[in-house]
Order: structure tokens, then C-alpha cells, then sequence
């Protein structure tokens, strides 16, 4: 069954270009995956929320922190190669990649080991411009950089 996820994309200026936050997931399956494994702060949406409000509390459990009060413009949705619908917002605020605090989730690692371990859903956040942000995205969520740049002021 397909799933809905919602999310949050920050971005900045920094030396008159957009930087967006982007987060990398954790857990083993990821750990030598760089180039289109990251992903926009987003989260399954529970079954009783949906949109907005999903994606501000998945934002504050990847990272550790509230979402900026910001005003937020939707960036519609896109499907991912799974299946899944992600639904995004942009958001102008700041965050500090050193402060990251995410929360946790149990796994069987290695697998049929009997063994349950515990992993971070993110293990690293980051800025990126444009150009590496779409080298660092998931295909699908690429969509949301070229929506974020045709509704966010040019510096």
C-alpha cells in the first residue's frame, strides 16, 4: 500500500544564492550512499493528519528543532520511484547542521541476526545549492527545487 509523506524544504541566501537544507537518512542501507539518497525533512503522514501540520512535526523529530516561524508556500506533491506520495512546503529559516538531534528507529541488524539496534532517521543535514542540491536529492524531489526557484525571490 502506498503511503503519504509531508514535508518541510528550508532554504536560505548565502552570497546572493539559494542554499536548501536537505538531510541524508540513517541506519545501514544508507550509510555509503550519498549522491540521490538525500531527501527534504518529510515523514509518513499519520492517519489522523495530513499536510501542513505533518510536515512540521516530522521537521522537529529529524532534526531536533521547530520549524521556523515562517510563512510556508506549497510546492504541491510528487510520487517517488516506490510508490509513496510526498507533499512539500517551502519555508525561508535558518538551522544549524552541528545541532542536530534526530530521533530513532529499532532495526534487526544484520539481518536474521536476532539482533535489534537502534539508528538515527537522519544521520546528516546540510546546505547545498541548487546544482548539488539536485545531485543530492532523490530523483522524484528533485521536482520541488525547480517549484521552490519559480516561487522564491531571486537575490
Amino acid at each position: 500500500m502506498a503511503t503519504t509523506s509531508a514535508g518541510l524544504l528550508l532554504y536560505r541566501y548565502r552570497n546572493g544564492l539559494i542554499e536548501v537544507l536537505l538531510v541524508h537518512p540513517g541506519g545501514p542501507f544508507f550509510r555509503r550512499r550519498d549522491e540521490g539518497a538525500w531527501s527534504i525533512p518529510k515523514g509518513e503522514c499519520s492517519a489522523d493528519e495530513t499536510g501542513l501540520p505533518a510536515a512540521l512535526r516530522e521537521f522537529e523529530e529529524e532534526l531536533g528543532v521547530p520549524a521556523p516561524q515562517s510563512p510556508f508556500t506549497s510546492l504541491g506533491s510528487v510520487q517517488q520511484a516506490g510508490g509513496k506520495t510526498v507533499h512539500a512546503w517551502a519555508a525561508r529559516g535558518e538551522f544549524d547542521v552541528d545541532g542536530l538531534s534526530s530521533n530513532t528507529f529499532e532495526l534487526e541488524w544484520p539481518p536474521r541476526s536476532g539482533r535489534i539496534q537502534r539508528f538515527p532517521e537522519v544521520d546528516r543535514a546540510g546546505w547545498f545549492e541548487i546544482d548539488s542540491a539536485c545531485r543530492k536529492l532523490l530523483p522524484a524531489q528533485r521536482t520541488f527545487i525547480d517549484r521552490l526557484i519559480a516561487v522564491v525571490p531571486q537575490k
